[in-house]
């Protein structure tokens, strides 16, 4: 049986970690994931910052149960369907541009965040790549992934400063 195949869902663990079924797109699944988080990271920006901010922590709290439950259920760790943590990274990556922009719904904000949050999870340079593969269980499959947004946040806002396009 195919890990996929162990998969259901209708099981809440499951959908959120498939990233509502963007994960199982049969290409790029990560990709696919974080192009699925760009409709939440849209409602997000809605909010104020600390709402932004905590219902991220919430989420990437939450990711460890829900990774670690669906990897297991899986039986295969962090399967590439597995996307709740690029929807937590990329929101990481696109934290502060609500709040230092105006119209940070621009695509051109959304592009230039996707690109450096794609090019880190899947490059992985040091740190990254070593959470990636020494720390285990849901933490690992959430961490490395995190840290990615945090770099790729940095990253971004030292081009909206450096650029002058922070307010």
């Amino acid at each position: 049986m195919k890990a996929t195949e162990r998969l259901c869902l209708s099981n809440p663990w499951h959908l959120l970690a498939t990233g509502f079924g963007s994960g199982l797109s049969p290409v790029i699944p990560g990709t696919m994931g974080t192009l699925a988080a760009i409709p939440f990271y849209l409602l997000l920006a809605q909010l104020p910052f600390w709402a932004y901010l905590g219902v991220t922590l919430i989420a990437a709290l939450a990711g460890i149960k829900i990774c670690q439950q669906t990897s297991d259920d899986m039986q295969v760790h962090d399967h590439g369907s597995i996307v709740w943590d690029e929807f937590v990274g990329f929101w990481i990556t696109m934290l502060i541009v609500p709040y230092m922009v105006q119209g940070s719904g621009e695509w051109s904000w959304i592009i230039i965040g996707f690109v450096l949050f794609r090019f880190f999870d899947m490059v992985k340079p040091w740190p990254i790549r070593w959470l990636d593969q020494h720390v285990t269980g849901g933490f690992g499959i959430m961490s490395d992934d995190v840290l990615a947004g945090v770099i790729s946040g940095v990253v971004l806002a030292g081009i909206g400063f450096s650029s002058g396009w922070f307010g």
